[in-house]
């Protein structure tokens, strides 16, 4: 029966198991740290009562996570076999379930909406590249953490493509195919996946009743497009064909389709609006975040909690209440993986003890600095500070800043100092909004004055924002919007209309080594990587270093990935990314119109020294590094 397990269960070695995450028929999952790098993960295990065919199911599922490799799919560390039993363990990863989301605000605007499928689509088609069919893809198994954007988990019924669908699935979202156990393809898949969009979209599953209504409507009843806002209908139409032929061949296909359609129906920045708002939607329930849950457990609530961050000190993620025992990060129902799911081949810890390597005390500068909190330290044990980081600071500085002055003129009594002038950038410091889990927080401490770098010249249109991890110069009178989790969060300021900053900050060993690999491919940290048999590519075509002169500091330019979300021609696009010495990357991004560039040049520069302010770099260094961030933002103008 559900719940049963044997007496003295079997455990994994090597980890500690922190709490339950879900339960059902089929096995358990845990939430769990690895006792020698402090990492948080997630174990599933198989059900006391498993035969031989349920242990090779679990093979099959690490075997299926293991050949999917994306930062939209959750990680595999580790398969591992017990007697007669069997566990996976995987990627904590730290946010709630899409269904969790959708019972609790019900339907999503269509930016989001599209935001939910592109993410999924983009894992899905990680998973296509490699002869993979997902065959279960629903809310349940769809995570979206603080940062909005949502990973793909649970490939406990996925199936090489081409093999026969033997009708596995979720009923409310199982292609006409799936039904009549025909051959599993990547088409099914996008079937699955539009009609998640549609519930995302319009609050409804696409058909309801019994299973024997379900199989009706999906293999021969009409598309339900009349609730679907009339610019996505074609995507409806063409997601949800009902011959597997009439659909687009794949997800990464499909993807192009979307980005199309989404940008002519909400314009270039539809991506940026709809991630924030599921970013918000997520963080409103962070109290059912795993990780948040295990750093104050017993929390009595998280507003409370939250306050006390903003009083002057709490870490962020410290903020979320633990509210009960509640299945977070996705945690599918009967037993399916939580949401702590995990992706990309491992077979043994290897993968961790070397993100271990990337951990450190962090610290997060905000107008100064904020200590990262003492609970999340004791999380990590190896000390991963730079996870929540207090949502602390958040302030707001506008952009008529005084320069401060000294000259000296006409008849001095001697001796005469020679003249001088030292400007410097000093305003009121006010707070800025920050979602924090559980709560809204306007902080009222802090500093009460900020004094800029002598190589930035805000412009008159500018203005200095402070998030949980530092100060954004960006446009002036603009919403800063700042929102954390327990280990990812963004920040960002701005619109493509003058200028878009935006900055986001990863704290789970996972979404670390992605943004490594991603911007630091040829760093000593990224070659350890891939000597212990981690995949550690990057796909950015365009990457400039920036020489820090100080030992042990990395820097890069880039145009990022893509030049899709653009602002009208001209603009500019620049990405600016720190290697510290900890492992930790942290890039920011400017976009902007040609003619408000000069936003983005005092925005990667001021980033740049805050990521630097504990190595002391010289003038002469700071200078040079101005320049050439000036100058490689004149350089994206395209």
């Amino acid at each position: 029966m559900e719940g049963e397990w044997r007496a003295g269960p079997w455990r994994v070695g090597g980890y500690t198991e922190v709490r339950e995450l879900g339960a059902g028929a089929q096995g358990r999952v845990v939430l769990a740290r690895h006792d020698a790098s402090g990492t948080p993960v997630a174990i599933k295990y198989l059900a006391a009562r498993a035969d031989e065919a349920d242990r090779e199911r679990l093979r099959h599922e690490a075997l299926m996570l293991g050949r999917a490799n994306s930062p939209h799919v959750a990680r595999l560390f580790q398969l591992v076999e017990g007697p007669d039993t069997a566990a996976i363990v995987m990627e904590a990863v730290d946010g709630v379930s899409l269904k969790e989301v959708l019972a609790r605000h019900g339907a999503l605007g269509p930016e989001a909406a599209l935001a939910v499928l592109k993410g999924s689509l983009l894992g899905l088609a990680a998973a296509h590249a490699v002869g993979v069919v997902h065959r279960d893809y629903k809310p349940a198994n769809v995570v979206v953490p603080a940062d909005g954007r949502s990973r793909l988990v649970d490939f406990g019924i996925a199936t090489p493509a081409g093999e026969e669908a033997g009708g596995a699935g979720t009923p409310y979202y199982m292609a006409p195919e799936q039904w009549s156990r025909h051959v599993a393809t990547p088409r099914s898949d996008v079937y699955s996946a539009t009609c998640v969009f549609v519930e995302c979209v319009t609050g409804q599953r696409p058909y309801g009743g019994g299973r024997a209504e379900l199989m009706r409507a999906h293999l021969t009843g009409e598309i339900p497009v009349d609730p679907v806002p009339e610019p996505l209908r074609p995507l409806v139409l063409q997601g949800m064909a009902k011959a597997p032929e009439d659909r687009p061949a794949g997800a990464a296909a499909f993807v192009d389709d979307l980005e199309r359609t989404a940008q002519a129906a909400y314009g270039r920045d539809w991506e940026a609006r709809g991630v924030h708002a599921l970013s918000a939607g997520a963080v409103a329930l962070a109290a059912l975040f795993p990780l948040a849950a295990w750093l104050m457990p017993g929390a009595a609530g998280a507003a409370g909690a939250a306050g006390a961050a903003a009083a002057g000190g709490a870490s962020a993620a410290g903020a979320a209440s633990a509210a009960g025992g509640a299945a977070a990060g996705g945690a599918a129902a009967g037993g399916a993986a939580a949401g702590a799911a995990g992706t990309g081949a491992a077979t043994g810890v290897a993968g961790m003890s070397g993100a271990a390597g990337v951990s450190g005390a962090g610290t997060a500068s905000a107008a100064g600095k904020v200590a990262a909190g003492s609970a999340i330290k004791a999380f990590l044990g190896s000390g991963l500070g730079i996870t929540a980081a207090a949502v602390g600071t958040a302030a707001v500085v506008g952009a008529g800043a005084v320069t401060v002055q000294q000259v000296t003129g006409g008849k001095d009594p001697s001796p005469r100092p020679s003249p001088t002038v030292v400007a410097a950038a000093v305003a009121d410091v006010k707070p800025c909004v920050t979602q924090a889990p559980g709560a809204v927080i306007t902080p009222t401490d802090g500093p009460s004055k900020v004094t800029l770098p002598a190589q930035i010249k805000l412009p008159k249109n500018a203005a200095v924002y402070s998030s949980g991890q530092g100060l954004l110069i960006g446009p002036a009178g603009k919403r800063c919007e700042s929102s954390v989790g327990a280990n990812s969060g963004a920040s960002s300021v701005g619109d493509f209309g003058t200028a878009l900053v935006e900055q986001n900050w990863q704290g789970s060993v996972g979404g670390i080594r992605i943004q490594l690999c991603e911007y630091f491919p040829d760093s000593p940290q990224a070659q350890r990587e891939r000597a212990q048999g981690e995949e550690c590519t990057s796909i950015l075509s365009t990457r400039q270093p920036l020489e820090t002169g100080v030992p042990g500091y990395q820097a890069v330019l880039s145009r990022g990935p893509g030049t899709d979300d653009l602002p009208p021609s001209p603009a500019v696009k620049a990405v600016l990314a720190v290697l510290t010495p900890r492992g930790l990357t942290w890039p920011i991004t400017c976009t902007a119109p040609a003619a408000q560039a000069a936003i983005c040049d005092a925005a990667l520069f001021y980033w740049y020294t805050q990521r630097l302010e504990d190595a002391k770099p010289a003038k002469a260094d700071l200078d040079r590094a101005a320049k050439a961030i000036s100058a490689f933002v004149a350089s994206t103008r395209i």
